[in-house]
């Protein structure tokens, strides 16, 4: 059967236009058993030029923990580890992490996710699963008589990366084993624009790290491919005790961060420090990838002496930028846009739904409340990569400074 490519499902909400090329459902290959050549034709789908999708959908899949750590792996055939190192995720109870993973024990890489209480599952007598609630993590949360009425919000809009020591992993499968269904909820923002979008029960929700970018002001391009963030060491331990603002969209600055002193033993050179924008090595493509929440310091280089100052430029001499604040009003303001409702895409999951996406070229989050007694099941994957992400070249810099 030759492989069949459809448009993903979008929601109402949706503005098309900027979903043109951003994924696709795939038909006729099963990814549990791909040949090399079959293989090919989905890297190609994720990257190649002219034709890259951030997100590929399978339906219906058949997929065991060593074929799906397989397919992970095949994108980066040097990987070995989970994202976040196996069988760490565990590990430090502190991390805010903790209580979301857990390691199927005959192949470490992958995590079992979801919520309620799972029996003999891969090796795993049982497992007590808890899907992320914003109430135990932002600064404000929806009340309980609005949450009844089925009133959510977006937990964390992340990248998939330990963002220390290891490299951010370069694709992500997420695998629906057990997916409950309901009614459908309203995600809130609940920062004064007044947006809100209806989404499925359980929602994983992504926008393009590439629409990101484009979307910004000439201005605000400029500062973002002159840029890079310092992450904090050990990030998830160092943001557990503080709040995130109602988006999920990065942390509210109350001097809640853990101090370095308190932090796990950590080492100068495990701490990483990125580039906001990361290209794709294939298309060129430039893709806003920042894990807001992680982020400590905002280092921004000089506009190049050949371009022609305008004076709308922000830090054109530079900047190594260590208030916290002002940091995080950048990010917020550059990162905002592109978590606008109509540039959300809302997977709508059925069981056996396979969803391999560029963990280089979006951000997503989970969504929504499930009831104690909602059994849901998930097998997630990614793999610290082989390498860090590439950053803008000297002719994307000249071409947006």
């Amino acid at each position: 059967m030759a492989i069949e490519l459809t448009p993903l499902p979008l929601p109402a909400s949706a503005d098309a236009s900027k979903f043109a090329d951003f994924g696709r459902e795939v038909k006729g290959l099963s990814p549990g058993s791909l040949t090399a050549e079959q293989f090919n034709e989905i890297q190609e789908l994720l990257y190649k030029v002219g034709s890259s999708h951030d997100v590929l959908l399978f339906r219906n899949a058949d997929l065991t923990p060593e074929q799906q750590y397989a397919l992970t792996k095949a994108f980066d055939p040097t990987s070995e580890n989970y994202g976040h190192g196996n069988n760490k995720t565990g590990e430090t109870k502190k991390s805010i992490l903790h209580p979301d993973l857990k390691t199927i024990p005959r192949v470490p890489q992958v995590q079992l996710i979801g919520n309620g209480t799972v029996y003999n599952h891969e090796g795993l007598a049982e497992a007590k699963l808890k899907h992320p609630h914003h109430k135990t993590f932002h600064k404000t949360r929806v009340s309980d008589e609005d949450e009844a009425k089925g009133v959510t919000r977006f937990y964390r809009w992340h990248i998939d990366a330990a963002l220390y020591d290891l490299s951010p992993p370069k694709v992500t499968t997420l695998y629906g084993l057990n997916v409950p269904k309901g009614d459908r909820q309203i995600c809130r923002y609940d920062d004064g624009t007044g947006d809100e979008l209806e989404v499925p029960l359980g929602t994983t929700a992504f926008v393009s790290g590439r629409t990101m970018f484009d979307i910004l002001p000439p201005e605000f391009k400029s500062l973002a491919v002159r840029s890079k963030v310092r992450y904090a060491p050990h990030p998830y331990v160092w943001m557990a005790p503080a709040h995130a603002k109602s988006t999920g969209l990065g942390i509210e600055t109350e001097g809640l961060e853990m101090s370095y002193e308190e932090l796990p033993p950590w080492e100068e050179s495990k701490v990483k420090t990125l580039p906001l924008l990361w290209k794709n090595p294939v298309t060129g493509a430039l893709h806003f990838q920042v894990h807001p929440c992680g982020v400590s310091e905002l280092i921004v280089d000089p506009l190049p002496a050949d371009v022609k100052r305008t004076g709308n430029e922000l830090y054109p001499d530079g900047a190594d930028i260590k208030d916290l604040q002002t940091v995080r009003d950048l990010l917020y303001k550059m990162q905002r846009p592109a978590i606008a409702p109509n540039l959300v895409y809302p997977h709508d999951w059925d069981e056996k739904d396979l969803v391999v996406f560029h963990n280089r070229g979006v951000l997503h989050t989970v969504v929504g409340v499930f009831k104690e007694d909602q059994v849901r099941a998930f097998h997630q994957c990614n793999l610290a990569a082989s390498d860090d992400p590439t950053g803008p070249s000297e002719e994307d810099i000249k071409k947006w400074a």
